[in-house]
């Protein structure tokens, strides 16, 4: 057992070893249906602290000749697969993470070089009986292992992308870095899978093919390994109920990332220590500062600042992805922007819809941390003032609501403001703090039409009346509050107990002001 060649399963004992343990083992099955076939190149891309050097060495510890795979994984999913001994332990694995390569290193020269050596020398202790053509030479000594072996390598490469997120200027850098990787990689037959992972895709070069043979499983489709990003909804509610933690509270915080294969995808780490001390609160600040995302969100594009506006007011916005260089400097517009915040996992992204938004309360406290420190002062006093706000409502306070979604209307202008749903926009923004106490929905489904805003409370606050609110333009608020009497639509509220307001709010296009009315209403 080394460091690099054949590193064994501590790491990964380590894992199972521990207090909050979900069996991701399913991944195997799919690496076993693409190993020592064309499609044996997985770059596996997921924001930090998703649970990429996890799988890595989990991938490891299966394929590793040195480890009893048998008594590691038993009890898991994979041991209960026909062919689970069919690959299982049966390669000689290389396990790199590049970052600890880098960190110790000061230009690509001698981070190439330091690579190179640490394989070799482990290389030659594993296998010192066999003529090499050239010992300097890290891909034909690999080559001389197989001829002569003819037993397959899985490579596995942790944190492939730290190269271009540390000299995300330096093009020279990056190339020579790809020009090594695919020389290496590329058409190589005593390669039998390799599993790359990091926070970015495959980096897309102009017309030099550097990694093209990878298939991508990215934070804009994972494909068949979507069950495999995060933790799932099946396996949060398990932990709830093992733990007796509220697993509404942890869907509000930590759910929100969705693919076309599953539906509801959580940040894992936060997951974990959410469930193992109790307290839901934001624990992406751990990993990185929220300084990261504000520089992102600054920058200087066309409708960028726009559409984060419309992201924190809890809409949906279409994104092209595809001009995306797969880097952290190559922006030519807004949306190369927002694609990046997908990788990071500040997004989340409908590939069906090709839509982006802000997945969940933790994501959206990030948001609001960055742009308060940003020069947005007309913004940041929006967000501000949203609290007073929704205040106003609960103590029916007409005037003051009126007044409050006035000023809400502003931070709005550059929106089309001619019709109900530029309101509801507005609505949206201006009652921006509720997000933490309710359950926001737009157009609601109530039996005779649909809702226009419903704000259902939360579990952990069961004295918060609910909310339905309806919109109309240059007609009157008396006219709302009479729509939602009449068509009833507090019934899409059959399993509420408690009290409801009703909120009429109207938008008079002559006078340029807002009228609002509030009744309780009972079922």
């Amino acid at each position: 057992m080394g460091r690099f060649i054949n590193p064994g399963d501590e790491l990964f004992r380590q894992a199972i070893n521990s207090e909050i343990y979900v069996d991701k083992t399913g991944l195997l099955n799919y690496t076993n249906r693409v190993i020592l076939t064309s499609r044996k190149y997985l770059c596996v891309s997921r924001p930090r602290r998703f649970g990429k050097s996890m799988a890595a060495s989990m991938v490891a510890a299966y394929y590793d000749r040195t480890v009893a795979a048998g008594k590691t994984f038993a009890g898991l999913e994979i041991a209960q697969a026909e062919d689970f001994d069919e690959h299982c332990n049966k390669y000689d694995v290389i396990q790199l993470n590049m970052q600890n390569f880098l960190s110790r290193t000061r230009d690509m020269d001698a981070f190439l070089q330091l690579l190179k050596k640490s394989v070799l020398w482990e290389l030659f202790n594993l296998y010192p009986d066999y003529m090499y053509f050239d010992k300097t030479d890290l891909i034909g000594s690999l080559a001389d292992v197989y001829t002569n072996t003819k037993r397959h390598f899985v490579i596995i490469i942790d944190e492939w992308d730290c190269v271009f997120r540390e000299f995300k200027d330096n093009k020279e850098w990056q190339r020579l870095y790809l020009d090594f990787l695919r020389d290496w990689l590329k058409d190589n037959p005593g390669i039998a899978l390799v599993y790359m992972t990091g926070i970015l895709p495959v980096k897309k070069y102009g017309t030099h093919s550097a990694l093209n043979m990878f298939w991508e499983y990215s934070m804009e489709d994972p494909l068949d390994l979507a069950p495999y990003v995060g933790f799932t909804n099946n396996e949060v509610k398990a932990l709830c109920q093992q733990y007796n933690r509220s697993f509404e509270e942890c869907q509000h915080w930590y759910d929100g990332y969705s693919f076309r294969e599953e539906a509801e995808v959580y940040n894992p780490h936060s997951v974990v220590r959410a469930i193992s001390s109790g307290v839901f609160d934001t624990y992406w600040n751990q990993t990185e500062t929220y300084e990261a995302l504000k520089i992102y969100i600054t920058m200087n594009f066309d409708g960028l600042r726009d559409c984060i506006i419309k992201l924190l007011a809890g809409e949906h916005q279409h994104i092209n992805t595809k001009t995306f260089s797969n880097d952290m400097a190559t922006f030519q517009a807004a949306d190369d922007v927002l694609t990046l915040l997908v990788h990071l996992g500040y997004l989340g992204y409908d590939s069906t819809k090709e839509e982006v938004f802000i997945p969940n309360q933790e994501i959206a406290r990030e948001y609001y941390n960055a742009i308060t420190t940003t020069n947005w002062d007309i913004v940041v006093r929006a967000l501000k003032r949203s609290e007073i706000l929704l205040q106003a409502v609960l103590a029916k306070d007409e005037t003051a609501v009126a007044k409050g979604i006035e000023e809400a209307h502003m931070e709005t202008s550059h929106i089309q403001y001619n019709d109900e749903n530029a309101l509801s926009y507005t609505l949206s923004l201006a009652f921006y703090s509720a997000r933490q106490k309710y359950k926001i929905f737009r157009e609601l489904p109530t039996g005779k039409g649909f809702a226009d805003l419903v704000f259902l409370p939360r579990a952990i606050y069961p004295d918060l009346p609910a909310l339905v609110v309806e919109l109309k333009w240059d007609k009157a608020a008396d006219t709302a509050i009479r729509q939602i009497k009449e068509r009833c639509y507090a019934k899409a509220l059959e399993d509420y107990i408690g009290s409801i307001l009703a909120v009429g709010i109207n938008y008079d296009k002559e006078t340029r002001k807002h009228e609002c009315i509030i009744e309780e209403y009972n079922k």
